[in-house]
């Protein structure tokens, strides 16, 4: 055990020292309620039918020369759970993404093959995804009027298919780690316009990887330190969240977040019975006088008997 704290202690350091920002896929401070979504081995994962929301709005009030609201809004609805007769899980995904004059909403199906391992499990899972992206053309401002890219288009929308693998090992209650990609065919629509030149809608493919550990103090057993961390990159450059919390008594939860160049984040929680409820608000360090950004999640675990040996496997949302 020892060892796999050194692992994690190590990971946390090069990550945070070598974390660059960019942002092509939704991005959450509440990470760790994203993980059916960004890694498909995650499903199933724990004892029960799992179901999480979060929503995001990022830059709170931020508006173009014209007044337009463009800051962009993220409402991530998951669920998960185990299914024994498929030695797995499964697991549904539905993203609404808004970015001043484009919209995508993205629909998941997934499975995840579980592996015992003697006291943790290794999930292997593959989803399937339905994007529709849709931009209105027309409400776009370039930098060179009559632009014949844009000028001919008006509202214009596609619908892709892709696909998402990861792998996600836990010990229960204890250490975890998971590597993921999405959107891995990173699959090309059809062209916007008549012309050889003319632009097409594509999926962002984006790998992850993410850790973390519980770190218990004998001395204060009511307390739990809890360092993670969620790398994602598109190959061309990276988005590092470096992450910590104290949970008091399982009950309450106060924490920060670290995004190089882009934000400190500030997170609460609070666990009644099998609801997760949780708040972050993230602190503009990027100047030019953008606005923060606020994020609410909530999760809920409806326990299943799965009549297991006496191990409980609990999901890594509640730690």
């Amino acid at each position: 055990m020892s060892r796999i704290k050194a692992i994690v202690l190590i990971a946390f350091l090069l990550v945070t020292i070598a974390g660059v920002r960019a942002q092509q896929a939704p991005i959450f401070t509440n990470y760790n309620n994203s993980y059916t979504y960004i890694n498909p081995g995650f499903a199933g994962l724990s004892e029960g039918v799992n179901v999480l929301g979060i929503y995001r709005q990022q830059w709170a009030g931020f508006t173009d020369t014209d007044g337009n609201d463009i800051a962009p809004t993220t409402l991530l609805v998951t669920g998960d759970m185990p299914i024994r007769a498929l030695g797995g899980g499964i697991s549904l995904s539905v993203l609404n993404d808004q970015l001043g004059f484009e919209k995508n909403t993205n629909v998941g199906l997934g499975y995840s093959y579980h592996i015992d391992m003697g006291g943790s499990t290794m999930g292997l899972g593959l989803s399937v995804s339905l994007l529709n992206r849709t931009v209105n053309f027309g409400q776009l401002v370039t930098g060179q009027p009559g632009d014949p890219l844009v000028s001919q288009l008006g509202e214009e929308s596609g619908m892709l298919f892709d696909l998402s693998v990861g792998a996600f090992w836990q010990i229960p209650e204890s250490f975890y780690v998971g590597v993921s990609a999405i959107n891995l065919l990173n699959t090309t629509g059809k062209a916007l316009g008549e012309s050889q030149t003319a632009a097409s809608f594509t999926t962002d493919r984006t790998l992850y990887f993410v850790a973390g550990y519980p770190f218990l103090f004998e001395s204060l057993p009511a307390f739990k330190f809890i360092p993670s961390v969620n790398v994602m990159t598109n190959l061309s450059s990276a988005q590092l969240n470096a992450g910590a919390k104290v949970v008091y008594n399982d009950l309450l939860s106060l924490g920060v977040n670290y995004r190089p160049e882009e934000s400190v984040g500030i997170t609460v929680g609070l666990t009644i019975k099998d609801f997760v409820l949780g708040y972050a608000y993230d602190i503009n360090t990027m100047g030019y006088n953008i606005p923060g950004s606020h994020e609410i999640a909530l999760s809920y675990c409806f326990k299943l008997d799965m009549n297991r040996t006496p191990r409980d496997y609990r999901s890594v949302r509640y730690l």
